[in-house]
């Protein structure tokens, strides 16, 4: 199959479309031709390197963590949940290709009236954002809470649970995206480049954190004695020290909570919008960019 590897560490010039040989299905697995591959922070990351340590790889390796497709193959054990040419999208490893294998867990069925090129976008960042919320913040009805990076895709999907959850959503973000933000339906707006802004902030009950480094740190004082910083980004420095509970993460394959997301994606209830596809081949040029910062997700199409 063709695949973009990574040859080594290094900039985007490590990366190379290649022919490598193609992933055989076990039990309790499937094997999907993809048709779409998102690209996320953390595969720029493990590129640079940053990632030793907490991701081992042996090269070539394949990144990619997001695709949708179609199943090829069904492992045993699973012949009564998945047969051949059902739409999946799946939160895997070694997304970057014309094929994956991983297990059924990894997997969720697409609905129908939701494109396997818009579905591949998703995995990822919204299983992120929910679980942040869910797993992590866990805030109760009425609890005011400010998810930081709002406009960002993790950031909109834990806009999503958290206003499900009945929390009173504040949503941070640059200046420049405060009208933009409004639109999220959200109780309030920040600017977290104005500490001016900041300043107006009510009392916080807990803070999800999408953008960590000194853009939290400029927060933890809106926050009370005994609230709750869940970020995607390890601990924020100083946050214990203030009196807070922290809680760090990374997220996990979970069916049934990405199936219930498609759903509210297809609805129209939850949007990730996507800036711009490109084919594998232009994987290097596709990273680049998702790499530089644009507003939407960059997918991969075969």
């Amino acid at each position: 199959m063709k695949a973009v590897v990574l040859k080594g560490y290094g900039d985007v010039d490590v990366l190379a479309v290649q022919e490598m040989p193609e992933p055989k299905v076990g039990p309790g697995e499937l094997k999907v031709r993809v048709t779409a591959a998102g690209i996320n922070p953390v595969d720029w990351k493990i590129r640079r390197g940053e990632m030793k340590g907490r991701v081992d790889l042996k090269f070539p390796a394949i990144l990619g963590r997001d695709v949708a497709g179609e199943v090829l193959e069904v492992g045993t054990g699973l012949e009564d949940s998945f047969e051949r040419g059902d739409r999946v999208m799946g939160l895997v490893n070694a997304g970057y290709a014309e094929t994956v294998v991983a297990p059924a867990e990894c997997w969720a069925k697409v609905p129908d009236n939701l494109k396997l090129q818009d579905a591949a976008a998703l995995p990822l960042v919204t299983l992120t954002g929910t679980q942040l919320i869910e797993e992590q913040v866990r805030p109760s009805k009425g609890d005011t809470l400010l998810i930081t990076g709002a406009l960002g895709s993790v950031g909109r999907s834990a806009v999503f649970a958290a206003r499900a959850r009945g929390a009173k959503v504040w949503a941070g973000v640059r200046k420049s995206q405060v009208e933009e933000a409004r639109k999220l339906g959200v109780d309030g707006v920040v600017a977290l480049d104005d500490p001016k802004d900041i300043a107006k902030l009510p009392t916080l009950d807990a803070v999800a954190d999408t953008v960590g480094g000194e853009t939290v740190a400029a927060v933890l004082g809106k926050v009370k004695h005994g609230g709750t910083v869940g970020s995607v980004l390890g601990e924020p420095k100083g946050a214990k020290e203030k009196g807070l509970v922290v809680r760090s993460f990374m997220s996990h394959p979970d069916a049934k909570r990405l199936s219930q997301i498609a759903e509210s994606v297809a609805k129209g209830d939850l949007v990730i919008p996507i800036s711009r596809t490109f084919k594998l081949d232009d994987a290097r040029e596709a990273q680049k960019l998702a790499e530089q910062g644009v507003t939407g997700k960059v997918v991969l199409v075969n």
